[in-house]
């Protein structure tokens, strides 16, 4: 699959087959990772691949009307940034990890895997982040869904180029 069809046929999936994925395909995805833009090649991402003693800590801390939507998928993967005292490195490492997160999620279509970018309330309180051992010095950036789909998802509609473009002169 070229890149450019890659992009235009990812869909987020909310619906899951059972089967986890294996930790040799989780290790070749979290590799390409390792290849996203990052400026002074800081490797920012982090990655916690989460466990089922782990699930149930998050879950806990989430509460009962959020923790169903943490068994969704069979695999889940905690995606975080190192923090960084300067602003600006800050700023491009928090990038340069939704970079490393996308390529994640393409890697995962391209091999027929679905998923999901997640951003859920309890990533965002301390006793969520304390679940995952994520500690002050990284910034919570997503909680990746990934799975073998159900069924096929139809592209949504999408506003015209035009609409978000400006030339400047």
């Amino acid at each position: 699959m070229d890149v450019e069809s890659a992009i235009r046929s990812r869909r987020t999936h909310k619906a899951f087959r059972p089967d986890p994925v294996t930790r040799d395909l989780l290790d070749e995805l979290l590799e390409v990772a390792r290849w996203a833009p990052n400026h002074h090649l800081t490797n920012p991402w982090r990655f916690r691949v989460i466990g089922p003693l782990a699930r149930a800590k998050l879950k806990e801390s989430a509460g009962p009307e959020a923790a169903p939507k943490l068994d969704r998928a069979p695999t889940l993967v905690a995606a975080t940034a190192l923090r960084s005292e300067d602003p600006v490195q800050d700023q491009e490492d928090l990038c340069a990890t939704a970079c490393a997160i996308y390529a994640v999620l393409l890697a995962a279509h391209g091999r027929g895997l679905a998923g999901y970018w997640r951003t859920p309330g309890v990533l965002r309180t301390q006793r969520g982040l304390d679940a995952l051992a994520i500690p002050r010095g990284e910034r919570f950036v997503a909680l990746i869904h990934l799975g073998w789909p159900w069924q096929e998802k139809r592209p949504p509609d999408r506003l015209p180029a035009e609409n978000f473009i400006t030339y400047l002169d």
